[in-house]
């Protein structure tokens, strides 16, 4: 019998000599107009001592072929829970921010200040300037655009309805909508496809895209006083800080927002419950819609492949396993993000994802958007593991 290297059934991989020069610039074309500096800008970056340096260095160099000036201020690290007080007035002055720290999406003076049209950044996934050589950087950012506008268009309109995940494992659970629920949650700039930092008080990501979530508080406009009807169980495939996909099924049970058990025997299902209970659901399924972000990268804070969901719990109190597993995380260690890579995702009864995959990579818009860049089959679905 032959070895199993004697069997060849697949073409090689292009030479790099072939490829990387004009795959560098479609990246390189994508990079340059998310971070869509403008002439005389105030351009802060909020960076940590971890960043690869070459990355300031690019968004300098930006700046400056555009006229603008970049201020850069260092803390610690990248979790930071709320923006000195220190640096009120630098950030204030700022017209356009780039962040690595955590509190960047949910701290008052930052959402204020973009409610007033700051401009903003967000980096979890461009910490190496390396990133500019893969296949997530250099897909094209308007067709990420055009499916996430697609799986918005798929929230039934003008009428409340519950946002459900299930799985085979038994996950069941619910987040009620509301008709000015649903229109606040996607009035955001992301959740209109619009993946640059063109728009007055946008917040981007870059790589495009972690998220938008289905849900989180800016269904309520950031207001975490509002109690938001949610409940049930979900059976998480796995979560950051751990090396690979749980082997039992763990039941996380929610009773509103807030976590009430874990349920499991194994050392992961004890970590866990040590972790969640008492903790608060504030990203009730980040979603991915990049289809060449690899499925099973969930490090740092979830997949960003197309239907691979993520839900960030905020915890009780901080947990000395993340800080003994994970002390540098872009994250501080009072969060943590639940897995699951083949969730069904019903919004009333429009199907948005199916056993993991989002239904809005078929829809004829966003084919036909993907067909003048290539083939929409090999850029829509063949899957980055």
């Amino acid at each position: 019998m032959n070895p199993p290297e004697h069997y060849v059934g697949l073409p090689p991989p292009l030479a790099p000599a072939l490829t990387q020069t004009k795959y560098f610039f479609q990246a390189l074309d994508n990079f340059s107009r998310v971070f869509a500096i403008r002439p005389g800008d105030e351009v802060l970056f909020l960076a940590d001592p971890l960043l690869d340096p070459r990355v300031i260095d690019a968004v300098i160099g930006i700046a400056r072929s555009r006229g603008a000036q970049v201020r850069v201020y260092m803390e610690p690290s990248t979790q930071v829970t709320a923006i000195p007080e220190a640096i009120h007035g630098l950030l204030k002055k700022a017209s356009f921010v780039v962040s690595t720290w955590f509190c960047s999406i949910l701290d008052p003076l930052c959402i204020q200040l973009r409610r007033e049209g700051q401009r903003w950044v967000k980096i979890t996934y461009f910490r190496d300037l390396d990133l500019l050589h893969t296949p997530q950087a250099r897909f094209p950012i308007e067709v990420i655009g055009e499916i996430i506008r697609a799986t918005a268009e798929r929230f039934p309109k003008g009428e409340a309805f519950d946002l459900r995940f299930t799985d085979t494992r038994g996950s069941d659970f619910r987040i009620g909508f509301t008709p000015e629920m649903r229109e606040n949650q996607l009035a955001t700039n992301r959740w209109r496809g619009k993946m640059t930092a063109e728009e007055d008080g946008c917040y981007v990501h870059y790589l495009a895209t972690h998220g938008p979530n289905l849900w989180d508080h800016n269904s309520v406009k950031n207001d975490m006083r509002v109690k938001v009807d949610m409940s049930g169980v979900l059976y998480p495939q796995w979560a950051v800080g751990f090396a690979r996909p749980f082997e039992e099924k763990i039941g996380v049970v929610f009773e509103g927002e807030y976590i009430s058990a874990v349920h499991g025997e194994s050392e992961e299902a004890s970590i866990l419950r040590e972790m969640l209970v008492g903790g608060r659901m504030i990203e009730g399924g980040g979603c991915g819609f990049n289809p060449k972000a690899p499925r099973h990268t969930v490090y740092p804070a979830g997949s960003n492949a197309p239907g691979a969901m993520h839900f960030g719990i905020d915890l009780a109190k901080p947990s000395d396993y993340i800080r003994r597993v994970m002390p540098d995380w872009e994250e501080p260690p009072v969060h943590m993000d639940l897995i699951t890579l083949d969730a069904t995702v019903t919004a009333g009864d429009k199907l948005l994802v199916d056993r993991g995959f989002l239904c809005a990579l078929r829809d004829a818009r966003v084919v036909e958007l993907a067909s003048r860049y290539g083939d929409p089959v090999e850029l829509l679905e063949a899957v980055v593991l």
